[in-house]
């Protein structure tokens, strides 16, 4: 394991580096997304190259320890690789997490700026935009008799649903 590193190639050392503590924790949360992506790719595409590595020298050597004893470079690989992944993915959560913390704090405060009471609690008259004091929300149609004779034919069909399935269970 010790020597896997001296087996990447130039690109996949540079990415290996890029997710050094250090390196990321500079890191903006789209700059992260992009390195947990390129991350998880090259992860994706050394364990795949295992396991389909590993299952051709299984048929060659007719054992599975054999084909696994003969795959250990790609295998390292995806454990380097996973490894990154990882402090990149824990590094991408807590910058997430502060991301939307600041999200809802700006969100609440703006929230309370909005509100309808004013600071002072006294809920009167204040600066708003709104210059009518806007219609009352009564219907008018209820008294009508077209309304009434809806409703009570509502009334009605509702009755004999209920009769006729009283009927059914009695």
């Amino acid at each position: 394991m010790a020597k896997l590193p001296n087996t990447l190639s130039e690109d996949e050392f540079v990415l290996i580096r890029e997710t050094k503590k250090s390196q990321i924790a500079e890191l903006a949360e789209d700059d992260l997304i992009d390195l947990h992506t390129r991350t998880r790719r090259a992860r994706n595409k050394y364990v795949k190259l295992y396991r389909r590595s590993g299952a051709d020298k299984v048929g060659e050597k007719k054992s599975r320890a054999s084909g696994r004893a003969a795959n250990t470079r790609n295998a390292g690989k995806a454990e380097l690789f996973e490894d990154a992944l990882a402090r990149v993915s824990r590094r991408l959560a807590k910058v997430a997490r502060q991301s939307a913390q600041q999200l809802k704090e700006e969100r609440l405060a703006l929230a309370r700026s909005d509100s309808p009471v004013s600071s002072d609690g006294a809920g009167g008259k204040g600066k708003g935009k709104v210059k009518s004091e806007g219609k009352s929300r009564v219907d008018s149609t209820r008294d009508s008799s077209g309304r009434k004779k809806y409703e009570a034919s509502t009334i009605a069909a509702g009755a004999r649903r209920q009769v006729k399935k009283d009927k059914k269970n009695a």
